[in-house]
């Protein structure tokens, strides 16, 4: 058990309170801060303790960061008045928020001019891999700051350290390129099975064990079939990271056309107001685009 060492978490929503819980199972003693209050009172019979304000966590050997966007983290972590600049040294702040690339680089050397260090950790693996500690954890920063950390985030999932700080979110970029681009490949898919006079519940089932099998087409797919999109993952999340990642391409001097294509497709569906459907809800934009009605 890890009773003696204190944990603070920023930001209470669906990733970041089945997070909050799994650490307070596991012994640490817990703080917790979130903007609307009704999502942080639940946690309390979980043996978290609620605070008032961010700066109430700073005095926590290591704080978790689980925002929605990279301005909403540097507002709460940035500035003189920041929770940077209330940490104590030698304690270790993880970001675990899908962010830019530059922000998480401008938090790192923030924390490391007050000797404290820096990890930037997206996940990915949705609100059931944050409750059941499953999540794909990546991990940027010193390789010295992660050894620290690992203990802690592995009762949340499975933590990867791919480089210095920003890698992490990189990793993460990379992980939304493949899932928004295979979402929209999986949505068509199916559509040209049913337009075509096929099952499309059965033409999941036959390409299931081949080489288009994924968990996209699992999960998503069969959510599409569905037509269940209450959100795992927003569109409007989605949007976010293919937006970003599409920026950063620019930047290192990349085209990535299919990419461009997935983030296009979903910003329409953001257009069409579908922005707080899970994003495998891509299927009703392009059944749009086609005419087409759910059958």
């Amino acid at each position: 058990m890890n009773h003696n060492q204190r944990i603070g978490v920023i930001g209470t929503g669906i990733m970041g309170a089945p997070m909050a819980r799994r650490l307070a199972a596991a012994g640490y003693a817990v703080r917790a801060w979130n903007r609307s209050r009704d999502k942080l009172t639940p946690l309390v019979a979980n043996g978290v303790t609620a605070v008032d304000a961010p700066l109430e966590v700073a005095g926590a050997d290591t704080v978790i960061v689980m925002l929605s966007a990279g301005p909403v983290c540097d507002e709460i972590l940035l500035g003189e008045r920041g929770l940077i600049a209330a940490m104590k040294p030698g304690s270790t702040l993880i970001v675990m928020s899908s962010i830019p690339v530059a922000t998480a680089r401008r938090h790192a050397d923030a924390a490391s001019a007050r000797g404290i260090g820096y990890l930037d950790a997206p996940v990915s693996g949705g609100e059931r891999g944050a409750i059941d500690g499953t999540l794909a954890i990546m991990v940027g920063g010193e390789a010295e700051t992660f050894e620290r950390a690992r203990e802690l985030l592995s009762h949340l999932g499975r933590p990867t350290h791919v480089g210095p700080a920003g890698c992490g979110e990189l990793a993460k970029l990379a992980n939304q390129m493949i899932v928004a681009n295979t979402i929209a490949t999986v949505a068509e898919a199916l559509l040209l099975a049913e337009r075509g006079g096929a099952d499309p519940a059965q033409v999941r089932q036959a390409l299931r064990g081949g080489f288009a099998d994924s968990t996209i087409l699992e999960i998503h797919g069969r959510r599409m079939l569905e037509e269940d999109f209450a959100p795992g993952g927003p569109a409007k999340w989605q949007y976010k990271d293919t937006q970003t990642a599409l920026a950063e391409a620019e930047e290192l001097g990349l085209d990535l056309p299919v990419s461009r294509q997935a983030d296009a497709l979903f910003g329409d569906m953001l257009e069409h107001g579908d922005g707080d459907l899970d994003h495998s809800g891509l299927i009703r934009e392009l059944r749009r685009r086609n005419g087409l009605t759910k059958a």
